[in-house]
């Protein structure tokens, strides 16, 4: 932390071990007046504030030896902790109402101020979402912007680990802490990020997600990207907090378009209708207003004429295996080999429900 009185700072760290709500812990550090010692502190009316309970508690944990403790706690873990007091804090949060009072970070910190775009949607993604998705964070990821999203299943899932397949940069906001990672499943996915991203919670280590928490984070999710984009969606998907959000703190929003009949899509096209979002029908509707020349550019490759035969049925879209196999040409045998060859050298994808998509 720079440019803190130390005992100010180590206050700070104090009342970061406890889950207060920032407009609690705004009190609290009024009540302190120019004083942040503990032992000020243990000389408060703190019950004018907090519930007897929590005041009893903070003061039992006020000590020295404590803070000290869950110091180099962080420290044998790597977590970083910062403030809204600190010049590290990224800027894009100070100015907002709702800013959180601490980030514990694991991770690259430089992320937090960068260009970022936040890619959100459904935790159940159909083959169009899934497909809409990883297309759009690899060029985006390619491109240099800093990839936000929630570590959750689905979308959020799918935007992180195609940013780390093309080498991009992307942050999760979580909404727990980091030791009890929500969902345990990418407990793996979290610290391949750490390597070369940042994790980010408003949380102590020890937090456990709730079902209040994760719309909490959201706020965060929005508040440190320069634009949101929703790739698939139901009309009432949680997703629409992380919307709400972008619209509050004056986001650029962005939504992929989807089947009228697709009740995954319902939330996407809504916006799209009402003028919320920006339509995105390709990369460059983002790159263009995130001032990116160039993206990144497909890889080149040298394919055979049966190969050839294949990614041309897929130029429009996916397809169907049975599509396929009735219209390239090919004998089945010839087929099967050449779409397992694409699928090797990373040019398409079988999705489920027998599809296949060029990459």
């Amino acid at each position: 932390m720079d440019n803190l009185n130390d005992d100010f700072r180590r206050f700070l760290i104090f009342l970061s071990m406890f889950d207060n709500t920032y407009t609690k812990n705004q009190q609290i550090i009024e009540c302190m007046g120019d004083d942040f010692t503990l032992k000020h502190f243990n000389r408060l009316k703190l019950e004018e504030v907090v519930n007897e309970k929590l005041a009893s508690n903070m003061k039992a944990w006020a000590k020295d030896e404590v803070i000290e403790n869950h110091l180099e706690s962080l420290e044998d873990r790597d977590i970083k902790l910062i403030t809204k007091f600190d010049s590290d804090f990224p800027s894009k949060l100070k100015v907002l109402p709702d800013c959180p009072m601490f980030l514990f970070c694991k991770g690259d910190l430089s992320l937090l101020n960068k260009k970022a775009l936040a890619i959100v949607g459904t935790r159940k993604p159909s083959p169009y979402g899934r497909v809409v998705t990883e297309r759009i964070s690899r060029d985006v990821a390619g491109a240099g912007i800093v990839i936000v999203s929630g570590l959750a299943y689905g979308v959020d899932s799918i935007a992180h680990r195609k940013c780390l397949e093309v080498g991009g940069k992307t942050i999760a906001v979580l909404g727990s802490g980091f030791d009890r990672i929500y969902p345990s499943e990418h407990k793996g996915l979290a610290d391949e990020i750490v390597k070369s991203g940042l994790l980010v919670s408003e949380y102590s280590p020890d937090k456990q997600a709730t079902k209040f928490s994760f719309p909490t984070r959201n706020r965060i999710i929005a508040g440190i990207s320069d634009g949101v984009l929703i790739t698939e969606a139901n009309i009432r998907s949680g997703t629409i907090h992380t919307k709400d959000y972008a619209l509050e703190y004056n986001r650029a929003i962005y939504a992929v378009p989807g089947n009228i009949d697709s009740q995954t899509s319902g939330l996407t096209n809504d916006i799209i209708k009402k003028g919320q979002a920006r339509c995105v029908t390709e990369p460059r509707d983002i790159l263009d207003d995130f001032d990116i020349e160039e993206g990144s550019k497909p890889k080149q490759y040298q394919l055979s004429m049966d190969e050839q035969a294949i990614v041309n049925l897929l130029q429009d879209g996916m397809k169907e295996i049975d599509y396929l196999t009735k219209n390239c040409g090919l004998t089945i045998n010839n087929f099967n080999s050449n779409l397992t060859m694409l699928e090797i050298r990373g040019i398409i994808t079988r999705l489920p429900g027998g599809l296949v998509s060029l990459n």
